[in-house]
C-alpha cells in the first residue's frame, strides 16, 4: 500500500508466533472443555442451540454437523494448525500458505466461538478472533510485512485499552473516587498466588494504582497514533501494565493478547537491537495481496462506525460485537467492581434421608475458591470458563444460570466429562443421592489470621442457593 519507510519483519514474527500460542492455549482448552459443557451431553449442548439460532446470526462449521468426535476433529486440527504457527512452518512455503493456515484457524475458532454460548461470551474471545482476521493478512516470512495491517492491529489496541478506560470512568464510581483497588484483588473473579499480597498492600498503593490506570488507559492509547518513539514509548507502557495485571490476577488471555497487540508499536529498526534475526532477502508483496489490503482498510474503516460511536456514547456497551464475524469490536472490562465476594459451594450426600445433622462434603473446583486453606492458583493464560462463570452466577439468582440445574444432574448422575472439570470428587466410588448449592461470603485472610491458621480465605455462609435435589427414581 505504497512506499512504507519503515519495515515490520520482525513485528509480524512476533505477533504471528504469539498469535500462535495463543490459539494453541484457545483449542487445548476447547479440546479440555468443549464437551462437558456444550457437547452431546453438555450443560448448554449445542445440537439444542442450533435449533434455534440462524446460521447469519452464528456462522459456523457445526450447522453443517455436531457431533462430539466432529467436533474432536476440529479443535485437534486447530492445535495442529496452531503449532505450525508457533514454529513458523507455516510461513516457510509462500503467502497463499500462510493466508490459508490463519484462514483456516479463523474459521475454526469462530465456529467454536459462535456456539459457545455464555461460556464463551467473553470479550477477549472476539479479541482473538479479531486479531486472528487480522493476521491472516500478514502474508509470509520472506513477504514484506505491510504496514496497513501493523496500523490495523494499532487501532484495535487503541479500542481495547480506551475502551477500557472509559467503560470505568462512566460505570463504578469507585474508579473516580480512586478506590476501586481496594476491593478488586479479593474480589476479581480468579485471585491468583500474589492476590492475596496485592490486596493488603497501603491504600495509598491502591489509590495510586487506580491513577496509573486512568493514564495508561485513557492517554497513552492515543500514542499508538503518535510518530517514533512515541508510539514506541506507548507499546512498553501497555505491556508493562499489562504485565502488572498479568501478576496479580488471572484473566484468561486478555492480557497476553493486549502485549501481543502492542508489539505493532515497534519496526524492525527498533527490534534489532534485542532479536539477533535478520530478514533475509524480502520479497515484495504480490499485486492481489496490495488489492487485498486496501478493501481490508476500507472495510474496517465502514466497521469502525460502530465501535466509535459506542466509545463517545454516555451509555457504552462493554465487549460488544456489532457483527456475527466478530471483526471490529468494541471493549471494556471491569466497568463495575464488586465490594463483597460471594461463593457458590457445591456439596453432596449420599444419605438417603436428610437432617440437620446430615454429613454434606464439598465439590472443589479448580481455581475459584473453595477450601479456605489451598490457595488462589496460576492458570492464566489458560481459561477455566466452569470456574468463572460460577463466579458470575454467585451474584445472581439461579434461576438467572438454568445450566447450574444440569449440573447438579450431572453430578448426581457421576458424569465423568463434566467431573473432569472439577479438581476433586469427594464421591469417587458412587455418586451422591442429593446435590445441593450454598453460597458463602468469602474474603481473604488478614496477615494474622494467615499466620495463625494458614488459611488463605476465611468464609461465613450467607444462605442457600439451591436446595437439596435428586434424581427422580421409577424404581417404585
Amino acid at each position: 500500500m505504497g512506499a512504507e519507510t519503515e519495515t515490520f519483519w520482525l513485528t509480524r514474527a512476533l505477533f504471528q508466533r504469539s498469535m500462535g500460542l495463543l490459539y494453541l492455549v484457545a483449542f487445548l482448552a476447547a479440546l479440555q472443555q468443549f464437551c462437558p459443557l456444550l457437547g452431546e451431553r453438555g450443560l448448554l449442548p449445542v445440537p439444542q442451540f442450533l435449533k434455534y439460532v440462524k446460521f447469519s446470526q452464528a456462522p459456523s462449521l457445526f450447522f453443517l454437523h455436531y457431533s462430539d468426535r466432529f467436533f474432536t476433529v476440529i479443535t485437534a486440527a486447530g492445535v495442529v494448525l496452531s503449532l505450525s504457527a508457533v514454529t513458523g512452518l507455516s510461513e516457510r512455503f509462500g503467502t497463499l500458505c500462510s493466508i490459508g493456515v490463519w484462514a483456516v484457524l479463523w474459521v475454526l475458532y469462530l465456529s467454536i466461538v459462535n456456539v459457545g454460548q455464555t461460556f464463551y461470551a467473553f470479550g477477549w474471545e472476539s479479541m482473538l478472533l479479531e486479531a486472528g482476521f487480522f493476521t491472516i493478512w500478514f502474508g509470509a516470512a520472506k513477504t514484506a510485512s505491510p504496514a496497513a495491517v501493523v496500523w490495523l492491529l494499532r487501532w484495535m489496541l487503541f479500542r481495547v485499552m480506551f475502551g477500557a478506560g472509559l467503560i470505568k470512568l462512566r460505570g463504578d464510581p469507585c474508579w473516580r473516587d480512586f478506590t476501586c483497588l481496594i476491593f478488586h484483588y479479593e474480589t476479581q473473579p480468579i485471585p491468583n498466588p500474589l492476590s492475596w499480597y496485592f490486596h493488603h498492600l497501603p491504600v495509598w498503593f491502591h489509590k495510586a494504582g487506580v491513577g496509573v490506570n486512568h493514564f495508561v488507559e485513557l492517554v497513552v492509547p492515543f500514542g499508538l497514533f503518535a510518530p517514533q518513539p512515541i508510539c514506541a514509548v506507548a507499546g512498553v507502557v501497555t505491556m508493562l501494565f499489562q504485565g502488572f495485571l498479568i501478576v496479580s490476577g488471572n484473566f484468561s488471555w486478555l492480557n497476553w493478547l493486549t502485549m501481543a497487540l502492542a508489539f505493532s508499536c515497534f519496526n524492525d529498526a527498533m527490534l534489532s537491537y534485542w532479536i539477533p534475526l535478520r530478514a533475509g532477502v524480502v520479497q515484495p508483496r504480490a499485486s492481489a495481496h496490495e488489492v487485498v489490503l486496501w478493501v481490508l482498510a476500507g472495510a474496517v474503516a465502514l466497521l469502525s462506525v460502530g465501535p466509535i460511536k459506542n466509545i463517545v456514547s454516555p451509555r457504552q456497551l462493554m465487549n460488544y460485537s456489532f457483527n456475527p464475524l466478530h471483526i471490529v469490536n468494541t471493549y471494556g472490562a471491569f466497568g463495575s467492581i464488586t465490594r463483597q465476594r460471594f461463593e457458590i459451594i457445591v456439596e453432596g450426600t449420599r444419605e438417603a434421608v436428610l437432617t440437620p445433622q446430615t454429613q454434606w462434603a464439598e465439590y472443589e473446583f479448580k481455581a475459584k475458591p473453595g477450601s479456605v486453606g489451598r490457595g488462589p492458583p496460576l492458570v492464566a493464560p489458560y481459561h477455566l470458563r466452569l470456574d468463572w462463570l460460577m463466579w458470575f452466577a454467585a451474584m445472581s439468582d439461579i434461576r438467572h444460570y438454568p445450566w447450574l440445574y444440569r449440573l447438579a444432574e450431572r453430578l448426581l448422575q457421576g458424569d465423568r466429562e463434566v467431573l473432569g472439570l472439577l479438581a476433586r470428587d469427594p464421591f469417587p466410588d458412587a455418586p451422591p443421592r442429593y446435590v445441593r448449592m450454598r453460597i458463602y461470603r468469602y474474603r481473604f485472610t488478614s496477615p494474622e489470621e494467615k499466620k495463625a491458621t494458614g488459611h488463605w480465605w476465611s468464609r461465613t455462609l450467607a444462605g442457600e442457593y439451591l436446595e437439596p435435589v435428586a434424581l427422580r427414581r421409577t424404581d417404585g
